[in-house]
């Protein structure tokens, strides 16, 4: 018995010691390719990201244009062709100072945000459509021609890319922005219903009926990381639905969109339990289809829509399947 428990103890021991590796100097450390980043650590998701750090990433952290010439892009010369872009300053991006005392704004100003301090401030979600075909399109038009940031992008192959940590305050969602967290998500959004044969200049029926997503270019041109990609909205019939009073028609999001905002949407309702894995619902337990009056916005806590921000903003539109995501993301949050 003494041999079989001394045996034990060094088996546990060497176990014990390969877990507690020892770093070495110079040693890499590799990321799986699923981790968002807050207050410079690393969360999983279970999802496909890329952060702003890797290659073919997108950094809104630089005032450089992206996209265009690199001897036209500075500062400088970006608001000589666009001058109105001047109003905001270089930096498309700020500090989260609203609802911090003076002692915490300057603990923060220098770019170091505990995780608990950055957990109490920060409880929306707020979900956009880009009218962009992809990613990359919407990136070129916020940060190249809009000077706007967003955290998240989130393709229609269903890679998220975050372009900020969630530390910083975007600008995506005027009266939001200091409390939320966005999301720019590739779709051509919603049209009035007398103008939804517009809404095909996007979209194609196959010779058996399927619709697809029909691109300007092929997605391997447009920045899309899956090769041959081919976009589907998950449901194939045009979504019409009424939003801020007005009734619109929509093509859904693609089932690949769906399972990654399902993960980050777990992810984010996790690392931040003041944002509610919810939506804005009536007295009845509906969805709530228009801006949020004052009070309720204020008091708000969970996940959203941009229309419950702004009067003048439709996104995420009716096509938006609220109780896929929202109840996709609780049972994640349940495991």
């Amino acid at each position: 018995m003494r041999h079989l428990a001394s045996a034990f103890l060094a088996i546990a021991s060497l176990t014990f010691a390969v877990q507690l590796h020892a770093a070495e100097v110079g040693e890499q450390i590799e990321r799986t390719g699923d981790e968002i980043m807050v207050c410079g650590q690393l969360f999983h998701t279970t999802a496909p990201v890329v952060l702003w750090t890797d290659p073919k990433g997108y950094d809104a952290y630089r005032t450089e244009r992206r996209f265009g010439p690199i001897e036209k892009s500075t500062w400088e010369e970006t608001i000589k062709e666009l001058p109105e872009m001047a109003t905001n300053g270089p930096a498309r991006y700020g500090i989260r100072t609203e609802g911090l005392a003076p002692v915490e704004i300057e603990e923060v100003r220098g770019g170091g945000w505990p995780l608990p301090l950055l957990q109490r401030t920060v409880d929306q979600f707020v979900l956009h459509y880009d009218v962009c075909p992809v990613s990359e399109t919407c990136f070129k038009v916020l940060h190249d021609h809009r000077n706007l940031s967003v955290h998240f992008m989130l393709d229609v192959d269903g890679t998220i890319y975050q372009t900020l940590d969630l530390k910083e305050r975007a600008r995506h969602a005027t009266i939001s922005n200091a409390r939320s967290i966005g999301i720019e998500i590739a779709n051509m959004g919603a049209y009035g219903v007398k103008n939804k044969d517009a809404i095909m200049k996007w979209y194609e029926a196959t010779d058996g009926g399927e619709i697809r997503l029909r691109p300007a270019k092929a997605y391997d041109e447009l920045g899309v990381r899956t090769p041959s990609f081919v976009g589907k909205p998950a449901r194939q019939e045009l979504i019409v639905g009424n939003i801020q009073g007005q009734d619109l028609a929509q093509y859904d999001f693609t089932p690949e969109q769906y399972e990654s905002l399902i993960k980050l949407t777990a992810t984010l309702c996790t690392i931040f339990p003041n944002i509610k894995c919810d939506y804005p619902k009536d007295a009845d337990g509906k969805l709530i289809p228009k801006k949020l009056s004052d009070d309720d916005w204020k008091a708000y806590q969970g996940v959203m829509g941009h229309y419950h921000v702004q009067l003048n903003k439709t996104d995420p539109g009716p096509a938006f399947d609220w109780e896929k995501v929202i109840g996709g993301a609780q049972k994640l949050m349940k495991k």
